[in-house]
């Protein structure tokens, strides 16, 4: 029998609780970041994930702990470490979502400002395109396959646990922390550190 990839809240809590080898790292944008996380969590975005793999697996010991808004992306960073030989990675299952809906403990960062999730900003352009082209689609016919082409899109997301999308818009500067500094991150992410 394989050891268990991902973790439900109350499992995690109880390893945060009970283990200072397990690392929080949370997958999610610098701004969802800001907005809420697990306390004692450390934003690792999944770019610098996908960006910094090797880099990652070796700099970090212990169990890690992957956290993003509803497990996907936990998942993807997941297996990128996992195919770089990074063992002991867990999932927080329903991500933050899971965590604030048990009413668990949650941090911001001061002075952040409150953030709309990356799975929300995509419902809302994916919406608004998909309105906007069937609207256009009145006056001119084929304005309704960008509608099409958009469902096809988030059909293709949820069948992959991909999302091209959510990856575009996690780019956007609303997202994204400039001052980002891989060191200090991977620095914090050493066993025994004080959550």
């Amino acid at each position: 029998m394989s050891a268990p990839t991902g973790v439900d809240v109350p499992t995690a809590r109880s390893l945060i609780e009970t283990n200072p080898e397990v690392l929080l790292v949370d997958v999610r944008t610098p701004g969802e970041f800001a907005a809420g996380h697990i306390p004692g969590a450390v934003n690792l975005p999944l770019d610098q994930v996908n960006r910094y793999p090797r880099r990652i697996a070796q700099e970090t010991e212990g169990t890690l702990l992957l956290i993003c808004q509803t497990g996907g992306r936990a998942r993807q960073a997941q297996r990128t470490l996992t195919q770089e030989g990074r063992d002991g990675t867990l999932v927080l299952e329903g991500g933050m979502a899971a965590w604030t809906a048990a009413s668990a403990p949650v941090a911001s960062q001061p002075g952040g400002r409150p953030r709309w999730a990356l799975d929300r900003q995509v419902r809302l352009v994916a919406g608004g395109v998909v309105t906007a082209s069937l609207l256009v689609g009145l006056r001119l016919p084929r304005a309704r396959l960008v509608a099409g082409f958009v469902g096809a899109g988030l059909v293709f997301s949820a069948v992959t646990g991909t999302c091209a999308m959510g990856a575009a818009l996690a780019k956007l500067p609303y997202n994204r922390d400039p001052g980002f500094d891989l060191d200090k991150a991977l620095a914090l992410l050493t066993p025994g550190r004080t959550r």
